[in-house]
């Protein structure tokens, strides 16, 4: 190495230095003006890995949705779901009616810990402005004297956490659509309500550990966030707060959908067990399958899941969901290990499961009952020993460009095959190699003869060429037939593709095709009855700059995770 490039690389590696010290000092410069939490208090939390949330309140007498269904609102809803419409004078006057004489703190604490969850969070406020707390600065409470119940309902559960063992913390919305000064030219004064609430909810409730603000999309100006978030630190020292006040505090909050796998900074989805938020009479409910795939896609991802309940108007959790939360926790009584304490990775979730990892153990969580064989990209570090923790064998294979599990139909789990593999070093080193080598197609332009919605950014073609298995291109309900076309620049040499559809089956005639000319003829290079959900399909190498991923024949609008192109195998 001459003297030159000596001198670049001090340079490079002082100047790398001195990046990731400030990177530091910025970080605990945060920490100390109370903007964030303390490291050591983020990591046992994201150790927690299942919470449950509660969204209650006397709207549960109208079995519609929780705020929204004040007067109609609409604004910032999911497309597609009607929340129903209540008028705001009926609605504004429930809580004189609202009565939950069998609501029982304890009973919920114990239905949470009976289905292995370690935290609890719950509504002190919605949008709709209806307290759940004694709070000295409103009267529209629980405990108003115009109030058949007329007691703390959040003291009750906050008490009843704390001596059951479970962690507390607390939801509440800044916007306010009850109180006469939100959003007017009196919204300074409204912002001195919200923090004094704020005051009262972390002083007077004994240890609080999250706060799940929801601020719509506000920004910090409109909640005064600078002032708030230090003030809230400095009543509860150790609590953790969401990313929903116009500040990114310290996790993500991705909302009914599973986060994209993100290891550098903690992230909560939070779903509900059914459709809606609050209780809605005959609500669908998840499936066991659905929660259980939901927990571990969560966790391999390397976040939390915050579950949703929505009790019913006197008080008690609807029996159908204490039943599913439940057969929830029986399975965590047995495969607990494989989630609680746990490290998503190092192998990114992917359709046919999902992985998490502890210590030198990695948990495969393999969600496809009908995957007889699983291939996973090449290791740098040794598997030493492998074993099936939910029964039987699979047989295993290792080597420099692979690993490859094979599982006999016999011992394939319908919920969650998982197998255990111990390596020769720490999980969480493990640097993982290509599979195929880099897909051609990635981050190329593509096209799609149809987008769910027309939403491009979220559904467009796109997302099935942007190496995240966690984004789709998706086609509108009822679409029978649908082509993802990508344009690979110039004429390439491919001879296998990997596709990830989102919803097995849908799909039930493809086929692969190429041309060299924008507007000539394709040639057909593979047939298919229906997508391989996992390694390749193979073909004789065939060259084309445009290669089409075409569909004829579908039961339900395609839906693709991943559509990745390959060159001929170097073996």
């Amino acid at each position: 190495m001459n003297e030159r490039l000596r001198a670049l690389v001090a340079c490079a590696t002082t100047l790398a230095a001195l990046v990731c010290g400030a990177a530091r000092a910025a970080a605990d410069n945060d920490v100390q003006k109370g903007m964030k939490a303390a490291p050591q208090d983020v990591q046992e939390w994201r150790r927690l890995k299942f919470g449950l949330f509660i969204h209650w309140g006397p709207v549960s007498l109208q079995g519609t949705e929780i705020g929204w269904s004040r007067g109609g609102e609409r604004r910032g809803t999911t497309i597609g779901i009607d929340h129903g419409g209540v008028p705001v004078d009926v609605y504004d006057n429930l809580y004189k009616q609202f009565n939950p004489v069998k609501f029982d703190a304890r009973e919920w604490v114990d239905i949470a810990k009976a289905a292995g969850m370690k935290y609890l969070v719950f509504t002190t406020k919605h949008h709709d402005g209806f307290v759940n707390f004694d709070s000295k600065l409103t009267d529209y409470k629980i405990t108003s004297p115009q109030s058949p119940y007329g007691r703390d309902l959040v003291k009750q559960l906050a008490d009843a956490c704390h001596d059951g063992g479970l962690i507390w913390g607390i939801y509440y919305s800044q916007p306010d659509w009850h109180h006469p000064d939100y959003r007017t030219e009196r919204h300074a004064e409204y912002i001195k309500y919200l923090h004094g609430q704020m005051r009262e909810l972390l002083t007077h409730y004994g240890d609080v550990r999250m706060i799940f603000f929801d601020g719509l999309g506000g920004t910090a100006e409109d909640w005064d966030a600078p002032a708030l978030i230090p003030l809230c630190r400095k009543l509860q020292p150790r609590i953790l707060i969401n990313n929903r006040c116009g500040v990114p505090a310290d996790f993500d909050t991705p909302e009914q959908r599973i986060g994209r796998m993100q290891t550098d900074r903690p992230w909560e989805t939070c779903m509900t067990l059914g459709d809606q938020w609050a209780w809605k009479p005959n609500d669908r409910i998840k499936s066991l399958k659905q929660c259980l795939d939901t927990l571990v896609r969560v966790v391999g991802g390397d976040g939390n899941l915050l579950f949703n309940v929505g009790p019913m108007p006197d008080g008690r959790i609807e029996p159908r969901q204490v039943e599913r939360l439940k057969e929830m926790g029986q399975w965590l009584a047995q495969y607990g290990q494989t989630i609680h304490d746990t490290r998503g990775g190092p192998f990114p979730p992917e359709p046919w499961g999902a992985a998490t990892s502890r210590g030198n153990r990695i948990f495969l969580h393999v969600l496809d009952p009908e995957m007889d064989q699983v291939v996973l990209p090449p290791i740098d570090k040794k598997i030493v020993s492998h074993k099936v923790l939910t029964g039987g064998t699979v047989l295993l294979k290792q080597n420099d460009k692979r690993i490859v599990l094979a599982i006999p139909k016999a011992n394939r789990d319908a919920i969650d095959t998982i197998v255990e593999l111990t390596l020769d070093g720490p999980a969480a080193d493990v640097k993982l190699g290509s599979l195929h080598g880099a897909s051609v197609a990635q981050g190329k332009p593509a096209t799609a003869s149809n987008v769910f919605g027309n939403q491009i950014d979220e559904f467009g073609p796109q997302c099935a060429v942007d190496g995240d298995p966690q984004t789709r291109w998706a086609t509108d309900a009822g679409t029978r037939a649908a082509w993802l076309e990508v344009d690979l620049g110039e004429p390439t040499t491919v001879a296998a593709v990997q596709i990830a559809e989102a919803y097995a089956g849908r799909v039930q005639q493809c086929e692969l095709q190429g041309r060299n000319d924008k507007d000539g003829p394709w040639q057909t290079f593979w047939r298919g009855k229906k997508i391989a959900q996992q390694g390749a399909v193979t073909f004789e190498p065939a060259t084309a700059r445009y290669i089409r991923l075409n569909i004829p024949k579908a039961s339900e609008g395609p839906t693709i995770w991943e559509f990745r192109v390959f060159g001929p195998s170097s073996e």
